[in-house]
């Protein structure tokens, strides 16, 4: 792509302005709150969680399936705000829960995992249809698949594997895309070197979320970041504490899968059939495949475009925690796009001939 494309590209794709930087008094105001705010974070009672993940894991209104992984909690509650009918399936991955894998034997499978692309579109396609024989649906129903980071090429998967047939209405992926996961990538052993190992409890993992700024959603990351902590034995001896919170997921145990997560994925998403959306939280996470697609929309030339963009400028990388009301009211609005049932076809013209003769 040459300069000149590049630019029309960025030109285009910026249709919501960037955030202005906020002046010096502002952003001191913004800490004062944020420091008042966190002074009282703690995580959610189970009560109050199972209440917020309630709609997250509701494969139907007649079942309920439990995640672990509490990341779509605040999403689905206003989700189901604007379609209470949906039902919602969200599905624990092998690796970042309390998911036991099990040996055809029924032998309890320990770490490590396989977390190859292609075991994860399985455990998912295998899960949506366990779900369908669960509750005994003669097919499925019209689904919207959504991934969000690692997600995002797993429900990509399987979209283009088309294990879904008619059922599939559209998948939507979330903040990553190829190009700039693989930049990424190589500073992610960098980045899991600096952050914390471990934390004296769930509320100083809160804490430490929400003053990194990677979550920007106090609420949310109260219901979410527990969930991906779990409590193991203090071996320092230098420590009054007898407990420490260590993370879930040991992400640097994965680096063997990383390339093969991300390799492929602009392509892949573009060409599996469905409706396409991507939700990013800046434009310049845009790849060069990507930017062309997107470019054949804002061009508005003979060839349709490939995907909707949406562009949420004022979050981070977990869009759907830091804009969860946002964020749904975009996927039901792709929803109801997509939608067949409401479709009404006119009538064949040999059914119209037979009726006047």
């Amino acid at each position: 792509m040459s300069d000149l494309q590049r630019s029309f590209a960025k030109a285009k794709l910026a249709g919501l302005p960037l955030e202005p930087p906020l002046p010096a008094n502002a952003l001191r105001e913004e800490r004062e709150r944020e420091d008042e705010a966190l002074r009282d974070v703690v995580p959610l009672p189970d009560s109050a969680q199972d209440e917020d993940s309630s709609s997250a894991s509701s494969a139907s209104s007649t079942g309920t399936v439990k995640p672990n992984r509490l990341s779509f909690a605040l999403f689905a509650r206003e989700l189901r705000k604007a379609l209470p009918d949906a039902g919602i399936l969200s599905v624990d991955a092998r690796g970042h829960g309390e998911t036991i894998v099990q040996t055809q034997d029924g032998q309890v499978k320990g770490i490590p995992h396989n977390l190859s692309l292609k075991t994860l579109s399985s455990d998912l396609s295998n899960m949506i249809k366990l779900t369908q024989a669960k509750f005994d649906w003669p097919r499925l129903p019209d689904t919207v698949l959504v991934g969000h980071s690692l997600g995002g090429p797993v429900v990509t998967d399987v979209a283009s594997t088309g294990v879904l047939g008619g059922s599939m209405l559209g998948y939507a992926v979330l903040d990553v895309v190829e190009g700039s996961a693989m930049d990424a990538l190589q500073k992610m052993n960098l980045y899991l070197a600096t952050r914390p190992r471990r934390f004296p409890s769930p509320a100083s993992g809160i804490e430490w979320h929400i003053r990194s700024r990677t979550l920007r959603n106090t609420l949310s990351a109260r219901v979410s970041v527990p969930s991906i902590l779990y409590q193991k034995p203090n071996h320092d001896t230098s420590s009054h504490d007898d407990e420490t919170w260590a993370w879930r997921t040991d992400l640097s145990a994965t680096e063997h899968y990383w390339g093969d997560w991300f390799t492929g994925l602009s392509k892949k998403f573009l060409n599996a059939n469905g409706g396409k959306l991507l939700i990013l939280a800046g434009t310049d996470r845009l790849d060069k495949e990507l930017m062309i697609g997107q470019m054949q929309v804002t061009a508005r030339l003979v060839v349709p475009g490939k995907y909707q963009l949406q562009v949420f400028p004022d979050a981070g990388h977990f869009i759907q925690e830091d804009q969860p009301a946002k964020t749904a009211m975009v996927l039901v609005d792709f929803y109801r796009r997509n939608d067949r049932s409401a479709l009404i076809l006119p009538p064949k013209v040999g059914d119209m001939l037979k009726k006047k003769s």
